[in-house]
């Protein structure tokens, strides 16, 4: 893909275009395939440091994996810039503005404690919060049975009013969000399996009852939220906190003990998942055990309650994962565990 230039700031009117353009290339070619990436050459230059662990090598490495012959049915569309109407349904119009005018357009500025900015990060996140919406469109018009969405930065942490834990848009909500807003979908649940807790994501639908948020997570660890008392005003949240060592078994029986049967009874019109990758063995900033087989393993088990619950309609975003050789391997088994759909 051509690189983009800069975008300090958004109209409606260039998302709107992005979007068209977005759909409009994954409509010629939608009949092929039931699973679409969504994917920019933006996110690649999304850049906070040359010794971040969040690099521009963990989308490189990805893409190249998905770009095997086995991926080949893979219906592909770039992410376009989000509407500022779809970020105000998870932000607020201060963060929003924060951000554009934090921009830089030379090296780095720093706008929290573990977030920056170079040039290419405030068009990045726009356009991570777009393909999220793109996916969204795409699969509740029944255009195709899942999505993958592989932009970077994340998402999961940032909360309604601040940028935090390599995030600046909280991608799932607003995902969510807008599959309320656009499509009727009355009921919503957010699975996340990063080794971190989405803190965001459960402060944005905490008094939410038709958003379902669950997650499995390593406590302690940041951000030090996630705890199994934490459930929301109307038992929407459901944590499946994991101890360091845990492996495989200990992630599935905390799937299959307090995760999937929650989100089997909510009974949901359209599942988002929080793929995170770092609660692999070899990721440097957590302390779990999984290896590609058990991130495939969710996959297929959450497929199962989608397909009964609503028609199979999943979309995924990218969070975390940080050491990329064993990120690509995960996210390939976990997206060749949806194109199996």
């Amino acid at each position: 893909m051509r690189g983009t230039r800069y975008v300090a700031a958004f109209t409606r009117r260039a998302a709107i275009a992005g979007a068209s353009a977005s759909l409009a290339c994954f409509g010629a070619c939608a009949e092929t395939a039931s699973t679409l990436l969504v994917t920019h050459s933006a996110a690649l230059a999304h850049d906070m440091g040359p010794t971040h662990v969040e690099r521009p090598e963990r989308l490189r490495a990805i893409l190249s994996a998905l770009d095997d012959a086995r991926f080949a049915n893979l219906v592909r569309v770039e992410a376009p810039i989000a509407s500022q109407e779809a970020l105000l349904r998870a932000h607020s119009s201060e963060h929003l503005s924060r951000l554009a005018k934090s921009a830089p357009f030379g090296d780095y500025v720093r706008i929290g404690p573990d977030v920056a900015m170079n040039s290419a990060t405030h068009e990045a996140a726009l356009r991570a919060a777009g393909g999220a919406i793109v996916a969204v469109d795409a699969v509740m018009r029944g255009d195709a049975k899942s999505a993958f969405v592989a932009m970077r930065p994340p998402g999961h942490h940032v909360t309604r009013n601040t940028p935090m834990g390599f995030c600046f848009f909280n991608n799932a909500a607003i995902a969510a969000l807008h599959a309320r807003a656009a499509h009727g979908a009355s009921r919503i649940a957010i699975v996340d399996f990063d080794v971190h807790h989405g803190n965001g994501v459960q402060e944005i639908f905490w008094s939410e009852p038709n958003v379902l948020y669950a997650s499995t997570h390593q406590m302690p660890l940041y951000p030090g939220t996630g705890a199994i008392s934490e459930t929301g005003a109307h038992d929407t949240i459901v944590n499946a906190p994991l101890v360091k060592g845990d492996g495989g078994s200990q992630f599935r029986e905390a799937l299959a003990s307090r995760i999937l049967p929650r989100l089997d009874a909510f009974s949901p019109d359209l599942i988002v998942l929080c793929a995170g990758f770092d609660a692999h063995l070899h990721d440097p900033l957590g302390g779990l055990r999984l290896v590609a087989e058990d991130f495939r393993d969710v996959t297929l088990r959450v497929m199962e309650i989608a397909a009964r619950r609503c028609e199979g309609r999943i979309i995924s975003l990218l969070e975390g994962g940080y050491r990329p050789q064993d990120l690509a391997r995960s996210v390939a088994a976990h997206v060749g565990a949806l194109m199996e759909a």
